[in-house]
């Protein structure tokens, strides 16, 4: 490390072009990250924000809520092996509103649930709804920034049904629309109106069952219910509309920039090895062993890293600060140390270039050449 610190403050200007390099690479890659989870959870935040560890759908509904259509025997069904209150129905649609006497459609998703459950989400402002309350709501406070406020009427424009704004949830979205909640009684009145394939799809009936169980029950459930399918929250979150593509592209950005980061580093490293090739064959010849110096390009690859994370850091809390509320960026700790690691790590795999040029350096040859 006394060898890579000396170099490293004789050659500053050099380094410091590759620890701007970094930085701008590292900024990126912690960007992207922070993107990329924003985006998953903004897409499915309602359902990852639910209780159950289990979702019961029907079986030929490629896991998703919105295609889905169980009985109340399958409720039923389920209840007798979870128990009564460790299952609960759950309803939702996809549809457009506007606030009454206006002209702009907002596209939301309606979830129904026991209001008085484990289902319900938290109301962060305003009053909660019963089960028994008449044409109230719970909206996303996303709602807000489009003039929303408690009291207003919200109209779906498919049925022409009415509801009066009750209170606001926080982060509660699905397939990127804002989440709306209303209790079962309101729904059934909403599907009255409402028709699936030009024929009413019954009262009782349900669009998934959310469950919390344990693997034993799981294996009943599956036994049980041979029309439907028994799915995990993950597997769920997963069959949300376009979730799958949109996380596989970020992803693939991600992966891509750690390997652009790797062979930047590596290339940059590689050149200045051959720079200092004669140098390196005159510290062998004195007797400095080959570990000793590849450890030195590597504690310089080591402390660029560590640097350049630092300073990306710093950079991302105070973008974080200035973004506004509706840009979906997340960065949880966990995460963060998993990106930086892997930062670390592809960056010391990008130096074993160089430390594979120094054990080929020989002592002699570098000599020669310096002489020569």
């Amino acid at each position: 490390m006394y060898l890579a610190l000396r170099e490293m403050r004789f050659a500053k200007t050099r380094y410091m072009l590759i620890i701007t390099i970094m930085l701008l690479v590292s900024f990126l890659v912690l960007f992207v990250t922070g993107l990329a989870r924003g985006l998953a959870y903004a897409n499915a935040s309602t359902v990852k924000n639910m209780a159950a560890d289990h979702f019961v759908v029907q079986k030929d509904a490629d896991r998703r809520f919105t295609r889905s259509l169980l009985s109340e025997d399958h409720l039923n069904n389920v209840r007798s092996v979870v128990g009564e209150a460790n299952a609960a129905p759950l309803n939702l649609r996809m549809t457009s509103i506007t606030e009454k006497g206006e002209s702009v459609k907002t596209d939301v998703t309606l979830f129904a649930v026991d209001m008085e459950g484990w289902l319900a989400p938290e109301t962060v402002k305003g009053k909660e709804i019963s089960n028994t309350s008449d044409g109230q709501i719970l909206v996303d406070r996303k709602l807000e920034d489009s003039g929303v406020r408690i009291g207003t009427v919200l109209e779906d424009t498919m049925t022409g049904s009415q509801w009066t704004v009750s209170g606001f949830v926080n982060n509660e979205s699905f397939s990127h629309t804002p989440s709306l909640f209303m209790n079962e009684q309101d729904w059934l009145k909403l599907q009255k109106l409402a028709t699936v394939n030009g024929k009413d799809p019954g009262a009782n009936t349900y669009n998934a069952i959310a469950v919390k169980t344990d693997k034993g029950q799981v294996d009943l459930l599956k036994d049980k219910l041979p029309d439907a399918e028994v799915i995990s929250k993950s597997e769920a979150v997963s069959a949300v509309p376009g979730y799958k593509e949109e996380q596989g592209s970020l992803l693939m950005m991600i992966v891509f920039l750690f390997v652009i980061s790797a062979m930047v580093l590596a290339v940059f490293f590689y050149v200045i090895t051959i720079q200092k090739t004669s140098q390196f064959g005159i510290l062998k010849a004195i007797g400095a062993r080959t570990g000793y110096l590849a450890r030195s390009v590597m504690g310089q690859v080591l402390l660029l890293s560590i640097g350049s994370l630092a300073i990306s850091l710093l950079l991302i809390r105070v973008v974080y600060a200035v973004l506004p509320a509706s840009m979906p960026f997340q960065l949880d700790s966990s995460t963060l140390i998993l990106t930086c690691t892997l930062f670390i790590a592809m960056s010391l795999i990008g130096s074993l270039l160089s430390v594979f040029k120094i054990a080929r350096t020989d002592a002699l040859d570098a000599i020669g050449r310096t002489a020569g």
